[in-house]
């Protein structure tokens, strides 16, 4: 058992390694080999950010359409020529720059999550349209014939809007026009309490011909420059339809290859990154759509939709509406507006338990109004629900602990003869009826729901600089003061000395090592996470002394 033991703790290392090995991956190497090509191409530098995005005439897969487009005119990219304002819009929740070249979202701000809690004036700012970080949504209409695409100018009502008292929507319109009688007027309807965003396209055509055209909407972005830490949690492309609910696709798979999928019913795309999301939502999720992904020049991707083609007589309208949610990953928002796009919380494969752990959590949050006392209480619920398993375990250890003499008897008589010290040891294992499994088979089974419970406190946003007492003012940031990783290391070396002693010198010495291991590695952790384990060993640690005390191991 303390073989088992030992390399249960060493694998726990390793994953740690490998976790911190991928960071280094993911985030890392790839966003110093950005900067540095970033800085090696002069003409992109001088441009504006729209310039080096994707042009759907060429990046956008094909899709087969009710008229053809396989060989369509280029759109024009001379932003020499092109004229651009900004308009500004507020609400209770978002700050947003809307660019009339385009009529997209260049910047938006979530006014109720800070950067850092100690600068509650700085928000979150999800999308951005800057050399460094670059994050925007791009829209417009793909036709063989004029339309207007995310390169082409929109006028204006009013350059700034404004959610007044007493008002609930925001309704901000733009409009395009062609000397030959095409009118397309795209709509913005911004929401109280919400992140949703409503667009509309409306096209008159009073042309002389027949419209045609597909609406599409996508997001593009650069590789992230947040640093996670030690925690790896995805960023990157996601996608839902009916075969594939929740569907992730990162930065380097789309190197690799371009995602596509047509005739989907439904669904949603999306670029999610550790506690907020932006996703595309057809309004209509009973009709086909197509969804895609692509990387441009390994340094901006793109995820995004393709609506059903849409086609106006001369004389007569068409019209086409999408959703955006640009926001937090908060659970109750996401699942109402869309299917699946609260999976964007993603608490892996273990979802089915770390679901259950978190509505228990948001229930004690309610009768506490902490996150700190609901982790706390919520290990409680945990422990107790497992104390029969563990009481198992404890025994099994306790008496491990009462054979330490004998198996020190027994090392001494046979010296280095490790084959016959094993079988005189197996047979002191069955003379006295001990299992030496029987003090991990219990841990092993109550492992998922402590994973599942890890992936509950590191995805949820509501524990997002949530103050706790004293001290810890944010339980997503390290203990500023390392009180708790202290406390994590004494709750380890004191739950050591309740097990049997290691009869190698040198595993013995590996065993006195860890707690100072630990310690250190959980000193860079969120002070959330590092709570629950304290909580956890000291528990632990009270029902195995009793147990051992009980048995008159000690």
């Amino acid at each position: 058992m303390d073989n088992l033991r030992t390399f249960f703790v060493f694998g726990l290392l390793i994953v740690s390694l490998l976790l911190w090995e991928a960071w280094q991956n993911d985030y890392v190497r790839p966003e110093q080999q950005a900067q540095q090509s970033f800085a090696s191409n002069e003409v992109a530098a001088d441009l504006p950010p729209s310039t080096s995005i994707a042009n759907p005439s060429n990046d956008l897969p094909d899709m087969p359409v009710t008229h053809s487009m396989d060989n369509l005119p280029a759109i024009s990219q001379s932003v020499e020529v092109a004229t651009s304002s900004k308009i500004h819009v507020k609400t209770d929740l978002i700050d947003v720059t809307i660019d009339t070249l385009g009529g997209d979202i260049q910047e938006l701000d979530l006014l109720a999550y800070p950067v850092e809690s100690g600068e509650p004036n700085e928000p979150v700012k999800l999308l951005a349209a800057t050399a460094s970080r670059y994050f925007v949504v791009q829209s417009g209409l793909r036709s063989d014939s004029a339309a207007p695409t995310h390169y082409d100018t929109y006028q204006a009502e009013q350059m700034n809007y404004e959610l007044a008292d007493g008002e609930d929507t925001i309704t901000v319109p733009l409009y395009w026009k062609t000397s030959e009688g095409l009118n397309v007027t795209k709509t913005y309807r911004f929401h109280r309490d919400s992140y949703l965003v409503d667009v509309d396209y409306q096209i008159e055509n009073n042309s002389g011909e027949r419209f045609t055209a597909y609406p599409y909407a996508q997001f593009n972005r650069n590789r992230p420059k947040e640093d996670s830490g030690f925690i790896y949690t995805f960023t990157g492309a996601t996608f839902s339809s009916p075969a594939n609910q929740y569907e992730k696709v990162d930065f380097d798979d789309l190197d690799d290859a371009a995602y596509s999928r047509t005739g989907v019913t439904g669904g949603w795309a999306a670029m999610i990154q550790h506690y907020f999301v932006a996703a595309l939502i057809p309004a209509d999720q009973g009709q086909e759509n197509a969804f895609y992904g692509k990387s441009i020049n390994q340094r901006n991707y793109t995820a995004g939709m393709k609506l059903p083609t849409i086609t106006a007589a001369t004389g007569d309208s068409a019209q086409a509406q999408y959703s955006m949610f640009l926001g937090p990953k908060e659970y109750q928002r996401l699942e109402v507006a869309a299917p699946n796009l609260d999976l964007t919380v993603d608490f892996g494969k273990l979802t089915i338990i770390s679901q259950p752990l978190f509505t228990i959590m948001e229930w004690i949050h309610k009768l506490t109004n902490n996150w700190g006392w609901s982790i706390v209480f919520l290990t409680v619920l945990i422990k107790l629900a497992f104390y029969k398993l563990s009481a198992a375990s404890y025994r099994s250890m306790a008496s491990m602990r009462k054979l330490t003499p004998k198996l020190a008897t027994l090392k001494e008589r046979y010296g280095d003869d490790k084959q016959k010290f094993n079988q005189e040891m197996m047979n002191l294992y069955r003379t006295e009826k001990i299992n030496p499994l029987g003090g991990c088979l219990p841990i092993l089974v109550q492992m998922p729901v402590f994973l599942a419970f890890y992936w509950v406190l590191v995805e949820s946003i509501e524990l997002r600089q949530a103050p706790f007492m004293l001290w810890l003012q944010d339980l997503t940031a390290m203990d500023p003061y390392f009180v708790l990783p202290v406390l994590f290391g004494l709750s380890m070396f004191f739950q050591q000395k309740l097990n049997p002693a290691p009869q190698d010198p040198a595993q013995a010495m590996v065993m006195k090592a860890f707690p100072v291991i630990f310690t250190v590695f959980f000193a860079f952790f969120p002070s959330g996470l590092v709570l629950y384990w304290v909580v956890n060993n000291v528990l632990s640690i009270a029902q195995q002394w009793h147990i051992t005390r009980k048995l008159g191991a000690l």
